[in-house]
């Protein structure tokens, strides 16, 4: 299958790269103003999410779509920024797929907002708390109307929290937890700051297992379908991701809370059933400890 990937040269981006070439696709990266270096085999193409883009599709099979505007603060400081590119752009790509293509698109889990019951399952109301959620939850809703006319075999991926690092290369995000915490354990930084008293739980995910449930997931879809999947593994606090650096690297990591975020759910937890049961897929990486040691390891061996 020849597969184009929408934010290849990203953290999760390389990881289905690689999965994808070692299930024997042929992957063409779309990169916009990247400096990004592929392996051969990788075709790249030039394209921007805010213009159209059929030239860049016309002969692909299937579509993982992961480029994104993804910062909660961002997307509540910048709300037209983050629906331009996460609603718009994916209405662009949409327009420009070939008939009977496959798309995987990563969501997330910021979509359920603050639900009451723990863990969450994909049938919960989608109730985002800001403007990022609620612009994934609308290209959701346009990638559902489009796979209703059969033009489209679709699946979403709503991602929780991604973690752990591929080929040594770890998540370099410094808006998320696990990067920041092991930025102050490795003198980067002099402190993480938290907001409230640490208590807030997500859930985390390895990059790799993510990788793996695109590639099913692309593999799986069907022309007018839009299949719905929860991709999480191991919950933890921010207290917990703490701990576990302070375990991995044997020093210690200064902590400095601040008010809770009133745009942040204080739990989100994924019921992965849905996926385990019609995709075969499971986790690789259950603990956070496992999580939060890759981490460590990569980013003090790229040092």
């Amino acid at each position: 299958m020849r597969v184009l990937v929408t934010g290849a040269a990203g953290y999760v981006g390389r990881a289905v790269v690689r999965e994808l070439r070692a299930r024997g696709h042929r992957v063409v990266a779309l990169v916009h103003r990247s400096r990004a270096v592929f392996p051969d085999d990788v075709e790249t193409r030039r394209g921007d999410l805010h213009d159209p883009l059929r030239e860049a599709a016309a002969d692909i099979d299937g579509v993982v779509h992961l480029a994104a505007r993804s910062t909660v603060r961002d997307s509540v400081t910048h709300p037209t920024q983050a629906w331009r590119t996460n609603v718009a752009g994916t209405l662009n790509l949409l327009d420009a797929l070939p008939a009977s293509a496959r798309l995987v698109f990563a969501s997330t889990g910021s979509v359920y907002g603050r639900p009451a019951q723990q863990p969450i399952s994909e049938t919960a109301v989608v109730a985002p708390l800001n403007p990022y959620g609620s612009s994934k939850a609308a290209a959701e809703q346009l990638i559902d109307a489009q796979a209703a006319t059969g033009a489209l075999g679709a699946v979403t991926m709503r991602l929780f929290n991604a973690a752990g690092a591929v080929d040594g290369r770890a998540d370099e995000d410094p808006s998320r937890i696990i990067p920041r915490v092991a930025a102050v354990a490795a003198g980067i930084e002099p402190v993480v700051t938290v907001n409230g008293d640490g208590s807030a739980v997500r859930d985390f995910v390895h990059v790799a297992d993510i990788a793996v449930a695109v590639a099913l997931g692309l593999e799986a879809a069907t022309p007018g379908q839009h299949k719905i999947y929860n991709l999480g593994a191991v919950p933890a606090s921010v207290a917990d991701i703490v701990d576990a650096m302070v375990h991995a690297s044997g020093r210690p990591v200064k902590v400095e809370h601040r008010p809770a975020n009133p745009h942040e759910a204080p739990e989100l937890r994924a019921d992965t059933s849905r996926i385990r049961a019609e995709l075969g897929w499971a986790p690789t990486r259950t603990t956070i400890d496992e999580l939060v040691a890759d981490q460590w390891t990569a980013v003090t061996g790229s040092r």
